[in-house]
């Protein structure tokens, strides 16, 4: 069965790409998503499937990400398929994201720990205890900056 949109458009629903029609309770966004500035409209005939496309127009986007101490960092994303503009796909071109995704997995442990390691629960609560921990956890902390 063909659907019609304004205008008459075709659209034919044996097409090979993944793409949908957006419904009608959806918003579309769309981004500049290359730094250079368009110097004439263009009309591109012939592309007949998004990779093609992202062949043809190459976007990429240079980004400044700011670590937690204020330092600026530059970044050049590229995007090559549907998938780089995902949170995954994003991660995997910036190495300041996949420093910051990290860090994040390695709270996410500390966290289960501390919420599920009834000896170490009970360690925090214990001042004596506590700061015993501290002091031996300072004490790896020093060994290791050592053999650096």
């Amino acid at each position: 069965m063909d659907t019609y949109g304004l205008g008459g458009t075709e659209v034919n629903s044996d097409a090979n790409e993944a793409i949908q029609e957006i419904p009608q309770n959806r918003t579309l966004l769309v981004e500049k998503l290359t730094q250079d500035q368009p110097i004439k409209p263009e009309v591109v005939m012939g592309l007949q499937t998004i990779e093609e496309v992202f062949d043809h127009y190459k976007p990429s986007l240079e980004v400044e990400f700011e670590d937690s101490e204020g330092v600026s960092k530059k970044e050049n994303l590229d995007f090559n398929n549907l998938g780089d503009f995902g949170a995954k796909g994003i991660t995997k071109q910036s190495g300041f994201l996949r420093d910051l995704s990290t860090d994040k997995d390695q709270y996410v442990k500390v966290v289960k720990q501390l919420k599920s390691n009834k000896v170490l629960k009970s360690a925090l609560e214990n001042p004596e205890a506590k700061q015993a921990l501290l002091e031996s956890i300072r004490a790896l902390l020093s060994e290791i900056e050592e053999n650096k």
